[in-house]
């Protein structure tokens, strides 16, 4: 074994650490070395968002020491922060294994350190903790979720005192003082008990009540408030508020996955808790084909991405992506709010780089500002702060399906989203429509926009060192073409230029550092590559597009469109 490795190792077996965890590391020993040497070879990054990792005993897993010692860090830079001031913050968590423990152990060291505590009484979503934030006029918060991972990965997300997760200079601020504590005898453990306050149901209440204020149409819902609609929170956290929230909206003919409504941290029914996914959503699919629904909905483990499943133009059930989730909400925000009279001439609407373009075009149409930002909705949440007083913030989104509709929460929020997907499907049904025929509706007037998405994962020691060479590869040689068209812009969104390929001409990129790449082609194609922060993982991005001349042709550009994005694939040997 490395002696690196080695002496963290031995520094575990000697140092004050329980007895089980001592013992797990000797079996490991004995039994599984590679897997020892896998948990010892590195610490485990507290990065720009917070912790997130396999859990396990080990410098390089999701246990209660790197927890305690990421919160010790991250209080520190808190009191450093708000000096003379009482700091306060949120602990919430969601369902998977080990969360309440890891949050348990957050209210205490944070309690210990002289922190007020406002602890979730059991798991909630994370956009609640979001908005939970600024409703006490906390410093701080932390969420301990590893969102839509599979069922061996936990996390630990930190916010600021907006509510939202952090930004320069406080995210490479805490990762310094995180850096900083090198033993669990850093950490305040205990002793701050009376700091810590459980909070539930009074939050629950306030949380709901924000999210009624974003209806538009309540008289629509009333019309239509039988509205069939089938939700899956796929065993986490939306079973706490999602039927309560529909029922407050008004919707009366809800129903829930009865095999997926106990949270539930093994995730028993999918293999990945994920409504990106179809497999996780099947069971829905099949309850919403068999009583005729309306509107399929699913959210991940901590709610803060949702999922949606629609009938087609053929009658047959399918589950929307991520674009076209975002593309049909920003729409219903800007059109509905238009016609209901409450639109402002300075209403503003955000998304990311890699979200698509169709929305720029809407909401250009429509004469509203539209602000793209880096992925993350912490970005979102930077522009809106940097906008406050001046622009009227409405919807923002990315294509990771995720939403956030108002400015009283500043994290993704699928409780909120369902019940606005559920308003919009409403609002089309009552003029004879489905969400679908809408979406077509807005790709003849707008033009036909079609992503998809490729995620490769590299495992091991060496998979992130593959993945930066990968980058560094496309940076240093970009390809001349891709599937017969010029590559004619190269952005960098890591050295902050974009160069025309063909003139020569550069310019700066106005937005932090960020390590994406971008290819546009001289026929409109976008490919965007983007290594994850918190996984040996690297994303493609890809978006194509072309006119829909009438609804009739769907089916014909349709097919042209993926056959475009499929000799993309091909041409960059993705697959």
């Amino acid at each position: 074994m490395d002696a690196a490795i080695l002496s963290k190792v031995t520094a575990w077996l000697d140092g004050q650490f329980d007895d089980e965890t001592k013992a797990a590391i000797r079996k490991l020993q004995t039994e599984n070395p590679d897997e020892l040497a896998d948990a010892f070879y590195r610490n485990l990054e507290f990065g720009t968002g917070g912790l997130r990792g396999i859990m396990g005993i080990g410098t390089n897993r999701m246990n209660k020491y790197t927890v305690g010692m990421a919160t010790q860090g991250y209080a520190n830079y808190l009191k450093k922060s708000f000096p003379g001031e009482e700091v306060k913050v949120v602990v919430g968590h969601d369902s998977r294994n080990n969360s309440r423990l890891f949050a348990e152990i957050v209210a205490n060291v944070m309690g210990a350190n002289g922190i007020k505590v406002f602890l979730f009484e059991a798991l909630r979503p994370t956009p609640e903790i979001s908005y939970a934030i600024r409703f006490n006029k906390c410093k701080g918060g932390v969420v301990c979720t590893a969102s839509h991972n599979p069922k061996e990965y936990n996390g630990y997300k930190a916010y600021w005192d907006d509510g939202a997760q952090l930004v320069p200079p406080h995210d490479k601020n805490v990762i310094t003082e995180v850096d900083k504590i090198t033993s669990v005898n850093d950490v305040k453990w205990s002793g701050g008990e009376s700091n810590i306050t459980i909070i539930g149901k009074d939050m629950d209440d306030e949380y709901i009540k924000m999210v009624k204020g974003l209806s538009v149409y309540p008289e629509v819902i009333a019309k239509q408030h039988d509205l069939k609609i089938v939700y899956t929170p796929i065993h986490g956290t939306g079973i706490m508020l999602m039927p309560q929230v529909l029922k407050t909206f008004g919707f009366t003919n809800v129903h829930v996955v009865e095999e997926q409504s106990k949270p539930d941290g093994n995730f028993p029914t999918v293999v990945y808790p994920n409504p990106e996914e179809k497999e996780a959503m099947s069971i829905g699919l099949k309850n919403a084909q068999e009583m005729n629904a309306d509107i399929l909905l699913g959210t991940d483990p901590d709610s803060d991405r949702v999922g949606i499943g629609i009938k087609d133009n053929h009658g047959n059930w399918v589950l929307m992506n991520g674009n076209q989730t975002a593309v049909l909400a920003f729409n219903y925000m800007i059109e509905a709010r238009k016609a209901k009279g409450i639109a402002k001439p300075n209403d503003m609407v955000i998304k990311t780089i890699v979200t698509t373009e169709l929305i720029d075009t809407i909401a250009k149409a429509n004469g509203v500002a539209c602000y793209n930002v880096l992925t993350g909705f912490k970005w979102i949440s930077s522009m809106i702060l940097a906008k406050e007083g001046k622009e009227n913030y409405v919807i923002g989104g990315e294509e990771s399906f995720g939403l956030m509709i108002g400015d009283k929460i500043r994290d993704k929020d699928a409780i909120s989203a369902v019940a606005l997907l559920c308003e919009m499907a409403a609002y089309e049904k009552d003029k004879g429509r489905t969400l679908f025929s809408k979406l077509i509706d807005l790709y003849v007037k707008y033009g036909f926009y079609l992503e998809d998405l490729i995620s490769i994962t590299k495992k091991g020691m060496n998979g992130q060192k593959e993945i930066a060479e990968m980058m560094e590869g496309y940076r240093s040689n970009p390809p001349k073409t891709i599937n017969g068209s010029a590559v004619i812009q190269l952005l960098d969104y890591e050295l902050k230029v974009g160069k025309n390929l063909q003139t020569g001409e550069s310019w700066a990129i106005d937005l932090p550092k960020s390590n994406v790449l971008q290819f546009i082609l001289a026929d409109g194609s976008k490919i965007s590559a983007r290594p994850s922060g918190t996984e040996p993982k690297i994303k493609f991005y890809f978006s194509v597009n072309a006119p829909l001349a009438a609804a009739a042709d769907f089916d014909k550009v349709m097919g042209a469109l993926r056959g475009k994005i499929n000799g993309i694939i091909s041409d960059m040997k993705l697959k």
